[in-house]
């Protein structure tokens, strides 16, 4: 079969002009599904999942081949645009040389020239394409159910690329090669309820939480090492709900976040603040849910294809970071040597979100120079 030739600004613009807010189903994937299958790719869509977090739509697409099996993963949702665009924000609108539209950057263009890559190497190399409907949302029914879809159907890679926007001031300067787990974690403090005017009659839970939250201020986590920043908590809410001036509250709440290093685990920062809330507040109830483990790939075979195709393609010596928030590379790094490479993601979740049309262009030889080089 010969693959048909891709034109990445084309498949591009009709992947930004299906509207797919997160969770995305239907017309994103009609749109990848008709580009991808007459590429020889054996494409397996499906839904799973049920309101609040679903359904969502996941696809893998898969090509047979020789050699290291790629796989490349990527995301078709999007956050909602927001008020404020020049146009309309599905248009896929090109002005002065970019192309505009949400997912321009995050991250459809890179799903785009992946595609648009794959159709240009004409070599039998064994692909796979990871594409899911919920990575802007909680994820409960996209990467990780993908990952279980791979496991039924055998689909094993040894190398994944996540074409996540990773560069900062010109394509090709930095490649994510980890990133730092986060954890939520919510805090309630009981008291009693009652009158101002009568404390000796109520239990004011407000200086009592306020005391944790100051204990916990104090913490210092660890220092960073080689690849990873110091842990950092955030303290991101403080609630009471009361709507009086003259009430004692019966409790008071706060939320805080920790993003951490591969020196920590979820779990166990879950336990550390836990301890450290019940010192000083014994009666205080603490949860939490980690969204995501700390993960590194060490600079090796994975990370040497990923900077030589784009020395070769932009003359750019990228720089390996693991700075950012989270990305689905937390779930699929259990797989495989996994990095993160792709555009500039300075207009990222932005009104008027916009790529280069030159940059997707460079991507497109730049993903097929990894895919040659990866075999």
């Amino acid at each position: 079969m010969t693959a048909p030739t891709i034109d990445v600004l084309a498949l591009a613009q009709a992947l930004l002009r299906a509207d797919s807010v997160t969770p995305a189903r239907g017309a994103v994937f009609d749109v990848l599904e008709a580009a991808l299958a007459p590429m020889g790719f054996a494409v397996d869509r499906f839904v799973c999942g049920e309101a609040p977090d679903g359904p969502v739509e996941n696809m893998i697409a898969t090509r047979e081949g020789t050699g290291r099996h790629l796989a490349f993963a990527g995301h078709v949702d999007v956050v909602p645009p927001g008020e404020g665009w020049t146009g309309s924000p599905w248009s896929g609108a090109i002005r002065d040389g970019l192309l505009y539209g949400r997912g321009a950057v995050d991250m459809k263009g890179a799903v785009a020239a992946f595609v648009a890559a794959a159709a240009r190497v004409t070599d039998s190399v064994p692909l796979s394409l990871l594409i899911t409907g919920d990575e802007e949302g909680p994820a409960t029914y996209g990467t990780p159910a993908l990952i279980a879809r791979m496991a039924e159907r055998g689909v094993a890679p040894d190398l994944c690329l996540v074409g996540e926007p990773t560069s900062v001031r010109r394509l090709g300067d930095m490649i994510k090669i980890g990133r730092r787990g986060s954890v939520n974690i919510w805090i309630e403090v009981p008291g009693r309820q009652g009158h101002v005017a009568y404390p000796q009659l109520a239990d004011n839970p407000v200086p009592k939480l306020v005391r944790a939250l100051g204990a916990l201020d104090t913490l210092s986590l660890d220092e960073g090492n080689a690849w990873f920043q110091p842990s950092n908590l955030e303290i991101t809410d403080i609630t009471v709900g009361n709507g009086a001036h003259n009430v004692i509250p019966a409790a008071a709440r706060a939320r805080l976040n920790i993003r951490f290093n591969d020196e920590q685990t979820g779990l166990g920062l879950l336990e550390r603040v836990t301890a450290t809330v019940q010192a000083v507040v014994p009666d205080a109830t603490v949860r939490g849910k980690v969204s995501g483990e700390a993960f590194l790939t060490q600079p090796g075979t994975l990370t040497g294809i990923v900077s030589a195709a784009i020395l070769d393609a932009t003359g750019a010596e990228p720089e390996l970071s693991t700075t950012g928030g989270t990305s689905d590379a937390r779930f699929l790094s259990k797989l495989c040597p996994t990095v993160e490479f792709g555009l500039i993601n300075a207009t990222m979740h932005q009104v008027d979100e916009a790529v280069a049309i030159d940059d997707l262009e460079t991507l497109v030889r730049l993903y097929a120079e990894v895919i040659r080089k990866a075999r």
